[in-house]
This record gives structure tokens, C-alpha cells and sequence, in this order.
């Protein structure tokens, strides 16, 4: 007997129970997202109604009062000055050495120490020189005998000669040992001149006035001239002079003035430029120009009192040419470089009456490195803006020097 099962069928209340969850899920993301999208508006227009609030009260950012530091453009003197970079260069560099051999037996200087010129600075033991002096002057005494005698006999036999006492032949004779005793002085003359000589160059002092280097040989050692670093190195420091190029363009102007004699300033800085080293004149200028540089090199001398210029020491120099008289002079901070009208121009932020600014153009001049004069644009007595000018624009109202706030419009 054979088992017959029923055919397999799917059950419609399964089907349906199925069919419901899908849709409740469906739902319930479809409702999420609404109450996402809703919350996003509600934020974005309590934070849209806030700015609007915020603005109402206190007006926009760029109506805004920008607090800006002014001043007022002034008529007065504007130097024209070169500016270069120079070389502190010693009139006199001197490196002492001994002019004779022997053993140096005293050092007289301080390192660093200032010296004239003709002080002592080192001894080199004398005694050989002395000794060869006194030998030199005994004989010298010895061969001024023998000329003294020899002069005697020549005066006698030219008496006997007169008389025809004796031969011509002896009195030619003695003329002539009298010539060569006096030949024999002349040469004792130039050994003691010479034994002095080293003698006194035993006894060492400063060719300059200036300062001393760092010592290079100590007391107890043996010298001689060839000695290349010698003793100790002498700086002349008072006066002293500064070496600087400046371009060739400017070279026919300088030169004239040099020529006419005009006495040109000029002042040496530190190298960041801030501190003031000296004053002094232009001395002398170079007899050609740099063909690699287009430069043409200058020399400015110094006093040097305080001692503040050393040698080799690299200073920013300012060369005054002239002097313009009666210009309108502002800040150079306040001197904008750009295009506000569609031109490149240079301009400033002027300021109105009702403490708004304005764009303006000017022309510039010769500047000293912190004041420019201006040549047209400006008069005496405006007010321009010198810091802040970043924030500004046409138009922008600035915080008065009372510190209110100006009313718009």
C-alpha cells in the first residue's frame, strides 16, 4: 500500500503577518528621517534669527568702527640719503716686529691696552749691543788719534818741504796716510751710528697710537726679524675710517661735491640697523669704479671717542646728500602700494571729517627710512591712517582719537 502525502502549499496568514512587519519597519525610518530634517530647519532658523538680532543691534562687521592709529601729515626737512653696507678699515694697521736678534727678556703692554705712539712695549736684551757700541766708539777714538798725529807731521814737513829740507815724495806720502786716517774716522762714524741704532732697537716701542692685539711671543724667547707673526699687532683705532660702495649713479653727484668742498655727513649703524654707531664726513672716494658691481667705492673717516667701531666690523651706513626743505612728510607705514582704481598706484586712507577713510592716491618721494615726503596729494595738516590700514576700505568708518563710536550715515 502506498503512502500518498499531500501536495506542499504555502500559508496565507504567514504570508500576510510578513507583509505587515516590512511595512511597520518602512515606517518607522521613513518617520526618523522627518524628525531629523524637521530638527535641522528648527536649528537653522533660531540660529539664522539670532544673527539677524545680532546684526540689528549692533549693526554689520564691515559697518563696524575699525580702531586704527593715525596722524597728521607735517611740513619740515626731508634728508636724501644713500644707503650701504660698510667695513670698519684702520688707517694704520701695524704688526711690531724686532728689527734685531736676541732674547726678549721684558714685555711691557696689556693685551687690549691703548698705546701712543713711541711707548714701550718690549726689550730685547741689549748687553751684545751695547758692547759692540763700546767697541765701535774705542775704535773711533784710536783712528781720531792717528788722523790728529798724522795731521801734525803733515803741517811739519810741509814746512821741510819749503824749505827743502826733505824729499816732495815724503810730504805726498804723508797727505796721503792723512786721508786714509781720515777715511778710517768716516767709516768708525757709521759703526757707531749703526751699534746706537741697534741699540736703540733693542728698546721696542709702539710705531702708532692705536690698540694692542693679543701677544704672539712671550718674555725669554728668542727673536730675529724673520719672525713672521712678530711681537704684537697695533691698531690705530682714533680715527678711523669706514669703506662702502655706492652706485654709480650717484658717483658724478658725490664727486662734485667732494670737489667743491662740501662736507658730506656720514652715519654708521649696527648691523640691524637700530643703534647709532658714529658720525663723521666723507674722506676720499676710489679712482675707479667696480666694472663687476657698478659701484664705486668711498671712504668716511671717524673720531672714534668711545671706541664703538672696531676693525673689520661690518656697519649699515647712511650717506647724506642734501637736505629738501619746506616737504610734506608723512610715516612711511601709512603709504599703501596697490590697485584700488583699477591702476597701480601708491595711495593712503584718508581720513574725512565724520571719521570715515577714503582711498587717495599720492606720489612719493625721497624716504629716510621711516618718514617719506610726499610731492603731491597730501597737504599739511591731513590725517591719514598709519596702522590698522589692513582692515580698512573704502568708505570705512574709524574710532575717533576720543575712542566713540561714529554714527553711520
Amino acid at each position: 500500500m502506498n503512502d500518498i502525502s499531500p501536495p506542499s502549499m504555502t500559508d496565507p496568514a504567514s504570508d500576510t503577518l510578513q507583509s505587515a512587519g516590512q511595512r511597520k519597519r518602512r515606517n518607522r525610518r521613513r518617520a526618523a528621517i522627518a524628525i531629523a530634517v524637521l530638527l535641522a530647519a528648527v536649528v537653522w532658523i533660531i540660529h539664522h534669527s539670532n544673527q539677524s538680532q545680532i546684526a540689528k543691534a549692533h549693526g554689520s562687521e564691515g559697518d563696524a568702527p575699525v580702531a586704527v592709529a593715525t596722524v597728521a601729515a607735517i611740513r619740515g626737512d626731508m634728508p636724501v640719503s644713500i644707503p650701504a653696507l660698510g667695513t670698519v678699515t684702520p688707517l694704520a694697521t701695524v704688526t711690531v716686529k724686532t728689527q734685531i736678534s736676541g732674547q726678549l727678556t721684558q714685555v711691557a703692554f696689556k693685551e687690549g691696552q691703548m698705546v701712543r705712539e713711541g711707548d714701550f712695549l718690549a726689550q730685547v736684551d741689549p748687553r751684545p749691543y751695547q758692547a759692540t757700541l763700546d767697541q765701535a766708539l774705542g775704535n773711533q777714538r784710536r783712528d781720531q788719534a792717528l788722523l790728529a798725529n798724522a795731521k801734525v807731521d803733515l803741517t811739519r814737513y810741509q814746512g821741510l818741504v819749503a824749505e827743502d829740507s826733505i824729499a816732495h815724495q815724503q810730504l805726498d806720502t804723508q797727505e796721503a796716510l792723512v786721508e786714509q786716517y781720515q777715511g778710517t774716522v768716516v767709516g768708525d762714524e757709521a759703526a757707531v751710528a749703526t751699534a746706537r741704532l741697534n741699540l736703540q732697537y733693542a728698546h721696542i716701542v709702539s710705531p702708532v697710537s692705536g690698540r694692542v692685539g693679543l701677544r704672539q711671543v712671550d718674555a725669554g724667547n728668542y727673536v730675529t726679524p724673520a719672525d713672521t707673526n712678530g711681537l704684537v699687532v697695533v691698531t690705530q683705532l682714533q680715527p678711523i675710517t669706514v669703506i662702502f660702495p655706492v652706485p654709480e649713479d650717484n658717483a658724478s653727484t658725490i664727486l662734485k661735491r667732494l670737489h667743491d668742498g662740501v662736507n658730506l655727513t656720514v652715519t654708521v649703524f649696527d648691523r640691524t640697523d637700530t643703534k647709532k654707531l658714529a658720525d663723521g664726513k666723507l674722506l676720499t672716494a676710489d679712482n675707479q669704479i667696480d666694472s663687476t658691481t657698478g659701484t664705486l667705492k668711498l671712504r668716511a673717516a671717524f673720531d672714534n671717542r668711545d671706541g664703538l667701531l672696531f676693525a673689520n666690523q661690518f656697519v649699515n651706513v647712511q650717506l647724506l646728500l642734501d637736505v629738501l626743505h619746506d616737504q610734506t612728510i608723512i610715516p612711511i607705514a601709512a603709504v599703501h602700494h596697490g590697485t584700488p582704481n583699477g591702476v597701480s598706484t601708491a595711495f593712503v586712507y584718508l581720513v574725512k571729517p565724520d571719521y570715515s577713510v577714503t582711498v587717495h592716491p599720492v606720489t612719493v618721494g625721497n624716504s629716510d627710512g621711516e618718514h617719506v615726503a610726499v610731492i603731491s596729494g597730501l597737504a599739511a595738516g591731513d590725517i591719514v591712517v598709519t596702522e590698522g590700514g589692513d582692515r580698512l576700505r573704502e568708505g570705512a568708518k574709524i574710532v575717533p582719537p576720543d575712542g566713540s563710536v561714529p554714527k553711520s550715515g
